[in-house]
């Protein structure tokens, strides 16, 4: 029976919801970091694509399968049980907190164009930092049709520029900054499976419809819609403009640049493009920061409700929002930032982003599998193209986790094994109320 209560988000709020939070600091930052790899780095964004796409299916056919809020954890719970489904929304609670500082590093990163002290001050970027991070906690906690307005507005306005750098930048590339084509010192399919995982972040979001799918329009069909949509939209965005952006500059300067895009917008059309574009990746990673930060409350807020998180969770303000939950998580975003304060904006972004995508793919991983293992469990048919799809998702994040280093896998497995005693105290107390 329909309680006649309107949901948050409708199909333009939800679609902007997946493509706003992968078009964030990704696109805007990226190229820097994978400048020392050269145009090899090209191929790895269309491996990255294909294969979330691939991840995008998945996560919409799981939409139709489970009915519900918490995206990864609700779907990996259901297929696989209690404890891989508390390792999920552990590890995948703290990919989002990564996430989140990660853009919010780079969104201080392009404000360093407007404001080039904070580029040599590490304490001044890191306390401006810090200020974007609280200020979309207040913005979140108010409710989820105004973090959705918020959404929906900052996707328009960030998508018109990159396509722009896009269109006209590759009419003017340097055919010699993509020479030689491997820049690195490591094999080509070595290289290659590197720069695949480094996009890999760009394209984290598929599935940020599923998060809150409780408020969504009609789910159902929302959701999947918005999931492979919002992938199209930001893939369509993310590859012309990487190339533009890589063609206009030098590799040896692109790996210094706090700014990329904004730089190879001055080389098109002066100082207004550096500013333009400036402004739309400030607009864009503040977009992005605020959709992520809507997820960094649901997750943990799903779990505790099944009693596999802390009660305080899924305690709910009187906006109907896991106040607390957002709190905390950004309390862990904020320490995150100021343990690496004193690293260069560039350096803080790529070690943050790698643990960020490892903490991610092993949740898409398991959902991959999760979407075969519910069809089994409810006795639901799946198509052979259906089937298809899950194991080249599957597949496809293996490769990727390869290829997020062993420094980064090591740490990341750190993150995840601290979280095996909070799910047996977790478990230990239900059992003993």
């Amino acid at each position: 029976m329909s309680t006649g209560k309107k949901k948050a988000l409708g199909l333009w709020s939800a679609t902007s919801m997946v493509a706003g939070n992968m078009i964030g600091s990704g696109i805007f930052l990226l190229p820097a970091a994978l400048a020392t790899f050269g145009g090899i780095s090209i191929i790895g964004w269309i491996f990255s694509a294909v294969g979330s796409i691939f991840l995008a299916l998945v996560f919409a056919g799981l939409a139709r399968q489970i009915r519900g809020s918490g995206g990864p954890y609700l779907y990996t719970q259901a297929g696989f049980g209690d404890a891989p489904g508390f390792l999920v929304a552990w590890g995948y609670w703290i990919s989002i907190i990564a996430t989140n500082a990660a853009i919010a590093i780079a969104l201080v990163s392009y404000l360093s164009a407007f404001w080039p002290t904070i580029a040599s001050q590490n304490l001044l970027s890191t306390v401006v930092t810090l200020v974007f991070v609280w200020s979309l906690v207040i913005v979140n906690v108010r409710g989820v049709r105004l973090a959705g307005r918020v959404q929906l507005g900052t996707t328009i306005l960030k998508i018109l520029p990159l396509i722009a750098v896009g269109a006209f930048g590759l009419f003017s590339l340097d055919p010699s900054n993509f020479q030689p084509f491997n820049l690195s010192n490591q094999s080509n399919f070595s290289a290659l499976t590197a720069t695949a995982s480094l996009t890999m972040w760009a394209f984290l979001g598929m599935e940020s419809a599923n998060i809150p799918a409780a408020e969504v329009e009609n789910a159902t069909s929302t959701v999947p819609r918005a999931a492979v949509a919002g992938t199209c939209i930001a893939a369509l965005v993310y590859i012309p403009g990487t190339v533009a952006v890589m063609g206009l500059i030098s590799p040896d300067q692109l790996a210094q640049s706090n700014a990329p895009f904004a730089e190879a917008a001055a080389s098109l059309w002066g100082p207004w493009g550096y500013n333009l574009i400036g402004l739309g990746a400030i607009v864009s990673c503040f977009g992005a920061l605020n959709g992520w930060t809507l997820c960094l409350g649901q997750i943990p807020m799903a779990a505790a409700k099944d009693k596999l998180f802390p009660r305080v969770f899924a305690k709910q303000s009187k906006f109907g929002t896991p106040a607390k939950g957002l709190i905390i998580s950004s309390i862990l975003v904020s320490f995150l930032v100021l343990m690496n304060a004193s690293e260069s904006l560039v350096n803080q972004f790529t070690f943050v982003i790698l643990l960020a995508t490892l903490a991610a793919l092993l949740p898409y991983l398991l959902c991959a599998l999760a979407r075969i293992f519910i069809a089994i469990r409810l006795h639901q048919s799946l198509s052979i193209s259906e089937i298809s799809v899950c194991i080249l998702a599957a597949i496809f994040s293996t490769w990727a986790i390869t290829g997020t280093g062993l420094e980064t896998i090591f740490w990341g497995s750190i993150l995840f094994i601290t979280g095996l005693p909070i799910y047996f105290w977790i478990i230990r107390r239900s059992r003993d109320s």
